[in-house]
């Protein structure tokens, strides 16, 4: 902009102290008065001589500023936000951009900053936020106005446009559009394994003018198929889901759609449920006191999600001292009570050192088996009395039993150290125990000083001794599981003895595993989308390559990504996930199952382009509303504060009038050389006047 110049103000540079002249001014008056008051003919002359010295003396000078126009600053504004995907929205908010951009660029004294609207997750689309920060940089005298394309569903929309400048919306739509929802209205996160949970659901239609007809709603668990019924628009629905096993069960809900509706995005919803075990009941039976007893026990009671029956046998049948009954103070042991009649009730069975003595007969026994077979836990620590006549392995209980003594004496004395075994390395109930050998590294435990010789092992063999025999094996039976730790040292760890152990860590997982828990599954395929993104696990005890999993997006769309071994046992892929619903990944027989996106987010509620939520903003900040599909994109104009800044095809950015002063220049108004004789012409007519 080329510079010009204006006058600026008068200003006054006064030749004496402003008392002083405002005594000369009483001085003056009183003389004129003083002449008035005789009759003298020249006092106005005299007043005008005087007028003149005083004028003189204040030093009155015209300022002359030299300006240089400032350029307006307006903002364009771009929502990109989730549900501007919908449609040709981006193409038309892109080709809007380009043409306001092109406009601005031809206009010398406009300055067009563009600023984009990012997807904010669960807080909906910000646009004015956006707007507040861009103005932190605009001086409020240059701000011309906003331009805002977006398809109107605005979360933070003001009380006032912003800087108090015209608004102008431009709306990637071609006016008011119906569409149907599916609305999440409550969705518990966890339920409790075995039981059910109840889902409030409504199907809305937006935009539609009378009653629609009923909807079809599909309700798919873990990718299968679980319902599908008639219901009518408009009113909550109660869906009730069994929750079958631990771990994230993920449900999806389906709308069918409605005619003409703008986008079906919205039609379905995802939540995601964990199932967590009510109270994991567990059954503590220790043979015969002993040093290690108290380790279980204060293990299991530290828990709080265990609920511990802990029963000691003090008195073995064969010990009689012929003590009265009712002088011992113990109670009976309820045999029958606990191994015929409640036995289904424990998740986990613990035989602490306990061995066959007429205590448990052989149905009982046989009723743990079958109780394993079914689905339950059996957890076996044994020493001395696992060998002879009396052991377990002896009993029914032995055809569960991942394996028994190697003969009939096979205690073995002598301080060892454990090994983690080269599948236990890949386990998830012995990997990354703090302490453990790595490669020919030795374990850094305290010892242990005797164990039981196995025979023959069957399923996993996690622990080892330094010779190679068995120490710890896990073994599947049936629908249950059974855990067998060929020594009964594992206190001393516990002790710290030599430097102890993982005891505690490592007991919690047994039991862990053996409880079916989610997280110590040793061979699984687990996916979860986090931050929009989906993040693939493998854990496999079987060594060799992870190979490639088999992604499927809400939309059906299949991909093949590999997986990267992250560590023994364990491999892992992370991809985007940028669409809402449920996304499948599949390896082999396996399939895993990942939500993606809140039940109810903001930006998918509504997706229609709508003008009745900025739309009054808008207008009453003397912008205006225009459809941006099957119209011309508005000319845009330089308007004046107190014009309007819309019209039918134009919208306006105002002429703030901003500047800076590049130089000042002061002329005197009345010099010396002009008053003077101004003032002595002044009082000479004076004179010569009263002298007629």
């Amino acid at each position: 902009m080329r510079p010009e110049q204006v006058i600026a103000a008068i200003r006054f540079d006064p030749l004496l102290p402003v008392w002083l002249l405002a005594v000369l001014g009483v001085l003056s008056l009183a003389v004129v008065g003083l002449g008035v008051w005789r009759g003298g003919k020249g006092s106005i002359l005299r007043l005008s001589a005087f007028a003149v010295l005083l004028l003189w003396l204040t030093g009155p000078r015209l300022v002359q500023e030299t300006r240089a126009a400032l350029r307006d600053i307006g903002l364009l504004v771009v929502d990109q936000s989730a549900s501007m995907q919908v449609g040709e929205r981006a193409h038309l908010a892109e080709d809007a951009r380009r043409a306001i951009e092109a406009q601005a660029a031809r206009m010398p004294d406009l300055e067009l900053r563009t600023v984009t609207v990012p997807e904010t997750g669960s807080a909906g689309t910000r646009l004015f936020s956006e707007v507040d920060r861009a103005l932190a940089d605009i001086p409020r005298s240059r701000f011309a106005g906003t331009i805002a394309i977006t398809d109107g569903q605005v979360h933070d929309v003001p009380e006032a446009a912003p800087g108090g400048t015209p608004l102008n919306l431009l709306l990637a739509g071609n006016g008011e559009e119906t569409d149907r929802r599916l609305r999440v209205i409550e969705a518990p996160g966890y339920g409790i394994v075995g039981k059910s949970v109840t889902l409030r659901v409504a199907i809305d239609d937006l935009g539609v003018t009378g009653r629609t007809g009923p909807a079809t709603l599909t309700v798919r668990r873990d990718g299968q198929t679980f319902r599908t019924q008639s219901v009518p628009v408009g009113v909550e629905q109660q869906i009730e889901v069994p929750i079958t096993r631990a771990g994230p069960t993920v449900i999806e809900m389906s709308a069918s759609p409605l005619p003409g509706e703008i986008s079906q995005l919205n039609n379905r919803a995802v939540v995601e449920i964990n199932g967590v075990r009510d109270r994991l009941r567990v059954l503590l039976i220790s043979g015969e006191p002993h040093q290690g007893e108290r380790t279980w026990r204060r293990l299991l009671k530290a828990d709080p999600s265990v609920d511990l029956v802990h029963f000691t046998i003090l008195r073995p049948p064969e010990k009689d001292d012929r003590t009265p009954l009712n002088e011992l103070a113990l109670i009976a042991f309820p045999v029958r009570e606990l191994f015929v009649d409640k036995i289904g009730e424990f998740d986990l069975i613990i035989l602490d050192r306990f061995q066959n003595r007429g205590l448990l007969p052989l149905p009982y026994l046989a009723n743990i088996a079958n109780r394993v077979r079914d689905g339950g836990a059996l957890l076996m620590s044994v020493g001395p009395e696992f060998t002879g006549a009396t052991s377990l392995a002896s009993t029914p209980l032995g055809s569960v039993l991942p394996g028994g003594p190697a003969r009939t004496n096979a205690v073995v004395d002598g301080q060892f150290r454990p090994w983690v075994t080269d599948l236990g390395q890949r386990h998830p109930v012995t990997e990354d125990l703090a302490g453990a050998n790595s490669g020919t590294k030795e374990p850094e435990w305290g010892p242990w000083y005797r164990r039981i010789e196995p025979g023959t092992v069957n399923g996993e063999v996690l622990l080892r001794t330094p010779g190679g025999d068995p120490l710890l094996a896990l073994d599947r039976i049936g629908q249950g599981r059974t855990a067998l730790l060929l020594s009964d040292q594992i206190w001393l760890w516990s002790r710290g003895h030599e430097g102890g152990g993982p005891q505690a860590e490592l007991l919690r997982r047994i039991a862990h595993w053996l409880m079916q828990e989610p997280e110590l599954e040793e061979n699984a395929l687990t996916a979860r989308v986090t931050d929009g993104r989906l993040r693939i696990e493998k854990r496999s005890t079987e060594p060799g390559t992870p190979g490639d999993v088999v992604v499927t997006d809400p939309d059906g769309r299949k991909e093949t990504v590999g997986l990267r071994e992250d560590g023994p046992g364990r491999a892992t892929a992370v991809r985007a996930a940028p669409v809402p619903g449920v996304w499948q990944v599949t390896q082999g027989t396996r399939s895993a199952y990942a939500a993606a996106g809140a039940a109810n987010p903001p930006e998918l509620a509504d997706l229609r382009a709508t003008a009745l939520v900025a739309g009054p903003l808008a207008r009453a900040s003397g912008g205006g509303v225009h459809w941006l599909a099957g119209n011309e994109v508005p000319e845009l104009r330089r308007t004046e504060e107190d014009r309007g800044a819309s019209g039918s095809s134009w919208i306006g950015l105002q002429r703030r009038h901003d500047h800076v002063v590049t130089g000042v220049a002061a002329l005197e108004l009345l010099p010396g050389w002009l008053s003077l004789p101004l003032m002595l012409g002044l009082l000479l007519l004076a004179w010569r006047r009263e002298g007629r």
